[in-house]
């Protein structure tokens, strides 16, 4: 038995002694680690990935999973990103190539600032390309909402049957589609000869290229990706409120309006970001229906790589759409996330 003072009533307690020494030194190591915590370093052992591992192993089976994902999107984002912004301060050669002086044309010239003075065709056409955009959301959401309310109000086994007939239009090709869509709206086609009946049209006329065949195309396409995360949101609508909201006498817009749809927010943004974006963009259903008629954005874009040979310019498009368009989703995000859901409604 050994005696130790206590620190603070100063009096002796006897202390039990083991007999072994390496017992003491293990108890002084222990209070040395705790004592000065960063000893050990890269040695220190630690539970991380169901094992003991070091910093620096933890450090490299973070890198064995993470890894891959990273280059994939460094090589095949951030890499072409930085190219597309390095090509748009670049000048085209008489032939279609890539060359020096760095230049501010390109950006001047989407400004609408060229040789012959000044244009405004380029904001016209980007005004288009957003009006179009906004169009296509607007109908797949009025689409969208009461699709979604009745896939969920079926059985589990009839809901499965009615989503894979929602995600069917994404087993085959888009221009395969869009020329389905021609087929459709050709001059042999119903929605013609009813146009035509009803004199909208001259016989024998198709109904493309035209604004509507533009309008009809962008629904068709974007609107599964407007009903997959509705439905998601209306699967999970806590339906004791509507009851609620019936006892207390609301009539259905007042229960829909009021407490159905804030539910549904989160689906509802989520379509809005995963339809607007793409039909910014788009440049193969508007190309194929709409003609020269309807130039977009998305169209100008595969010109200047294409046909016109003008890359540093397209470039510029390119970062200028993709800029707005990461500005656009920065606002939405910085304005969703400052308000609750009951201020957006």
């Amino acid at each position: 038995m050994l005696e130790a003072e206590s620190p603070v009533t100063g009096k002796t307690a006897p202390t039990e002694y083991s007999g072994d020494p390496s017992s003491g030194q293990q108890s002084s190591r222990r209070s040395s680690q705790r004592a000065n915590p960063s000893k050990g370093g890269w040695d220190r052992r630690q539970v991380r990935f169901g094992e003991m591992l070091t910093p620096l192993g933890e450090l490299g089976r973070s890198l064995i999973f993470v890894g891959p994902g990273v280059l994939w999107v460094m090589f095949f984002l951030v890499l072409p990103g930085l190219l597309l912004v390095v090509y748009s301060f670049l000048s085209r050669g008489d032939f279609g190539q890539i060359q020096l002086p760095l230049t501010l044309d390109n950006y001047l010239r989407i400004l609408g600032y060229g040789p012959l003075g000044w244009t405004p065709i380029y904001w016209q056409i980007l005004g288009r390309s957003l009006l179009v955009a906004a169009v296509t959301t607007f109908f797949c959401v009025l689409l969208a909402y009461p699709l979604a309310f009745f896939i969920a109000a079926h059985p589990p086994r009839q809901r499965d049957l009615l989503l894979t007939l929602v995600v069917v239009p994404f087993w085959t090709n888009l221009v395969i589609r869009t020329y389905a869509w021609m087929l459709v709206l050709g001059p042999e086609g119903w929605p013609a000869r009813l146009a035509a009946w009803i004199g909208w049209i001259p016989p024998q006329t198709a109904l493309y290229p035209s604004w509507l065949a533009v309008y009809l195309g962008m629904v068709y396409t974007f609107l599964p990706y407007m009903v997959l995360p509705l439905y998601t949101a209306v699967e999970r609508i806590d339906w004791r409120l509507a009851e609620a909201a019936r006892d207390l006498y609301a009539n259905g817009w007042q229960v829909f309006w009021r407490v159905l749809f804030p539910q549904t927010l989160p689906g509802l943004a989520s379509g809005l970001i995963l339809v607007g974006i793409p039909a910014f963009g788009m440049f193969v259903v508007p190309d194929l229906l709409g003609g020269s008629k309807t130039l977009l954005i998305g169209n100008v874009i595969q010109l200047q790589f294409g046909s016109s040979l003008d890359y540093p310019f397209g470039a510029a498009l390119s970062f200028l759409v993709t800029g707005l368009t990461l500005g656009l989703i920065y606002a939405y995000s910085r304005y969703a996330g400052s308000r609750s859901l009951e201020d957006l409604v």
